[in-house]
């Protein structure tokens, strides 16, 4: 800090902030009443779900269709949703038969991936929850490195340090996904702000629950994002339930797109089963973000077909007959509607494409089980440009001790 330099470089960045923005302490005009009024959110109207097709998969909003999106890229986001939907069924079932440890399945919440995914610049930084396999997908996650991660071996781009669905990939602008719930909300805000500060022409998604906007960082992210005036776009998928807990106990107002006003954010409740309406939304909130610095909030309306994760047995908690009612409406489901109806899909397209997708990703599957887990010796690495003594000294440690105990610890199937 004495050194000049960074005595100039904080100065600089100072006079950056008092020309980048013009700051007033003074509050919001106000209007003076006589009358006494405790004011109710239930005074005000409930915020309508922007909708292009509706559940029989029929354009009921023609003026409002993407113009820039032709039938090949609709035909290309269907199959990405479909080859999605058979990864989880073949990998949930994998954690069923004790090949992976853990899974969490996509099921019912596909339009929100594709939809907002194609909306995107290859560019914009994305910071995801958890259950945004299908945007990874969309920007060129193969099934290879979908099997690699979860499996945790020497092809995985983590180096096998995390949880399987918990994705990563810095070439595709995709930061790994952490267990902890909602802390990627500030993180995108604060990278949100850096862009900001570069004056890059870019922004940045972060994606969450609705049970994550009742998280302590949920708060600092929006006021942070809306008083910095940020290019970030905050999608919510309002699912219907925080693992076992359902909306009706989660909060008592309009969802949580409502919220926004009191940020002082833009916001859009969206059909979250519509991907022309998720892709609409998705790019008129970019183009907020992007051109005006402004943080916009995205609800997309879904539901969470499938359990919470393979830990989770939903059926202790909601009944069977409510998942069936939602069956019947699913983004999958609407699409093939839509092309079936334009003719642009039929059944013998459908099934060469579950055949062959499911052949690949077994195919992916088997390889990525037989290959070997990261050396131990990654433990260590990648935290130091160089790493220092005392983590040499660990690790020397925990090779010695292993190699002491040969018998209680197997390490045939790691990388040396």
């Amino acid at each position: 800090w004495h050194q000049p330099k960074f005595k100039m470089a904080f100065r600089a960045v100072l006079r950056r902030l008092s020309t980048s923005a013009t700051l007033s302490s003074s509050r919001p005009a106000q209007t003076f009443v006589t009358e006494l009024k405790v004011h109710s959110p239930r005074d005000n109207a409930i915020i309508p779900t922007f909708r292009v097709m509706d559940a029989g998969g029929k354009i009921v909003s023609p003026e409002a269709f993407p113009k820039n999106v032709s039938d090949d890229t609709v035909v290309d986001w269907y199959k990405k949703m479909v080859t999605l939907n058979v990864m989880d069924n073949i990998l949930f079932d994998s954690q069923r038969m004790g090949k992976i440890s853990f899974y969490m399945t996509n099921f019912g919440e596909e339009a929100t991936h594709m939809g907002s995914a194609a909306a995107l610049k290859s560019d914009d930084i994305i910071y995801a929850q958890y259950r945004e396999a299908g945007v990874l997908l969309y920007r060129g996650f193969k099934l290879s490195d979908f099997m690699n991660q979860c499996f945790s071996n020497t092809l995985d781009l983590g180096k096998g340090r995390q949880m399987p669905v918990h994705y990563g990939s810095n070439a595709l602008n995709f930061h790994t996904v952490s267990s902890p719930l909602a802390t990627q909300l500030p993180q995108a805000t604060g990278a949100a702000y850096a862009i900001k500060m570069r004056r890059e022409d870019r922004c940045v998604m972060c994606y969450f629950g609705e049970g994550a906007a009742s998280e302590g960082d949920a708060h600092p992210a929006f006021n942070f994002s809306a008083t910095l005036e940020c290019p970030v776009i905050f999608f919510c998928r309002n699912n219907g339930y925080a693992i076992s807990t359902p909306t009706s106990e989660q909060y008592r107002g309009d969802g949580i797109a409502s919220r926004a006003a009191g940020y002082g954010m833009d916001f859009i409740r969206v059909d979250g089963n519509d991907v022309f309406a998720v892709y609409a939304a998705t790019a008129a909130a970019r183009k907020l973000a992007v051109e005006q610095n402004r943080p916009v909030l995205v609800e997309a309306m879904t539901y969470r077909i499938g359990h919470h994760s393979t830990s989770d047995d939903s059926l202790k908690y909601r009944r069977s007959e409510e998942i069936d009612q939602h069956k019947v409406d699913t983004p999958i489901s609407r699409l093939n509607t839509y092309l079936s109806a334009k003719g642009l899909w039929t059944q013998e397209q459908e099934k060469a494409l579950i055949d062959s997708t499911r052949a690949e990703v077994l195919k992916e599957f088997t390889a990525a089980e037989a290959r070997s887990k990261p050396s131990l010796t990654e433990l260590f690495s990648d935290v130091y440009d160089v790493k220092p003594k005392h983590l040499e000294e660990q690790e020397q440690a925990l090779l010695a001790h292993i190699k002491e105990y040969a018998s209680e610890y197997p390490t045939g199937n790691y990388a040396k």
